[in-house]
């Protein structure tokens, strides 16, 4: 008996226990229920159920009911309990009125899954201000309207908006022009006259004289330098490449096109020049000079006729390019771009014109 008495109480516990963390309630509370016109009152109004449950607060426009408007609604706070079984829902109507009265505040509904909850009722009372008629001296007229004071915190913004769009609309002009006329792309190309052979030689060996490597005790070096010249010069001179050929395969060339004669010194050149790089052989100082002589007067003997009325080469090339279409698009792209910035630039000055005027 006693042990049916113990089940029957705990079944009695478990649905009681089931019953309230199943419960819901809605709970409106004001903090003043008496205010005078023009002040505002709080109505906090907190619903409590189990947090799987969808609970959805009642939407106000303006008003309240008639006479007492909105002012503004919180957001709704969220408050977890009993290990996140429960939550407690809160949000808060900031309310006010411009009319003496007792005004009955209707149940606030509160739906929860699909089914309404309500509150309890609640009252405010507004009160007019009080005036003490028997001293009429103590009201005062209305104030006159005050000129906000100029400050230059309230126009930067405008002042340099301003100035930002004057490069930009610049710069819009520039780029409709630049789409808008289609002109080829003139390009000029500087081109320096190339020397003849002979002169460029004539220059180079010139540069040697001044060194004078010859006289420093480094023929070798003085050697190498006057051999190029006169493998560049005949390379540029007869066409063939003498940069890459030895001395003797160059006498044969050159004997084949020029023949026999006047060569013999340019081979003794070669030989010298052979001898010092190769075997070490230091020449006399009057050997070097001859050598140099050698060197120009094969130069003078063998240089091209240069005709008399013969027209100077261009020094400036004129290269004409259609635009291109990738030059279209990039044109077309930043005047958008700068369309749009200016837009925006003029409407945040109006805007702001429109807020301090």
């Amino acid at each position: 008996m006693n042990r049916n008495v113990f089940l029957i109480v705990l079944l009695l516990l478990s649905i009681t226990n089931r019953v309230v963390a199943q419960a819901v309630t809605v709970e409106a509370k004001i903090d003043s229920s008496q205010i005078l016109i023009g002040e505002q009152a709080r109505i906090q109004l907190q619903v409590a159920a189990d947090s799987e449950r969808k609970v959805s607060f009642p939407q106000f426009t303006d008003t309240l009911v008639r006479g007492v408007e909105i002012v503004e609604v919180s957001k709704i706070d969220t408050q977890y309990l009993n290990d996140r079984q429960r939550l407690l829902l809160t949000r808060e109507y900031t309310i006010t009125s411009f009319d003496s009265a007792l005004y009955y505040l209707p149940p606030l509904s509160v739906m929860v899954n699909d089914r309404e909850y309500k509150s309890k009722a609640l009252a405010l009372k507004v009160y007019s201000v009080p005036v003490d008629t028997l001293n009429p001296d103590h009201f005062f007229g209305q104030k006159p309207i005050m000129e906000v004071p100029f400050t230059w915190e309230d126009w930067r913004g405008v002042a340099g908006s301003f100035l930002l769009s004057i490069p930009l609309l610049a710069l819009l002009v520039y780029l409709i022009i630049r789409i808008c006329d289609n002109q080829p792309i003139i390009r000029r190309v500087k081109v320096e006259p190339k020397l003849p052979p002979h002169i460029l030689a004539m220059k180079h060996i010139e540069k040697v004289k001044e060194e004078k490597s010859w006289q420093k005790n480094q023929p070798k070096e003085y050697y190498t330098e006057l051999t190029d010249i006169i493998r560049i010069y005949i390379k540029d001179r007869f066409g063939f490449n003498a940069l890459e050929m030895t001395s003797s395969e160059i006498i044969d060339e050159l004997m084949e096109r020029k023949g026999k004669d006047n060569l013999n010194e340019l081979k003794s050149l070669f030989q010298t020049a052979d001898l010092v790089k190769f075997a070490k052989h230091n020449p006399l100082i009057n050997e070097n000079d001859a050598n140099l002589i050698h060197a120009i007067e094969f130069i003078n003997e063998t240089k091209e006729v240069e005709e008399e009325n013969q027209k100077p080469q261009p020094t400036e090339i004129t290269i004409v390019e259609k635009r291109s279409l990738r030059t279209k698009i990039i044109l077309i792209c930043g005047i958008l771009v700068l369309l749009l910035s200016i837009v925006m630039i003029v409407v945040y000055i109006v805007k702001r014109l429109v807020e301090l005027l």
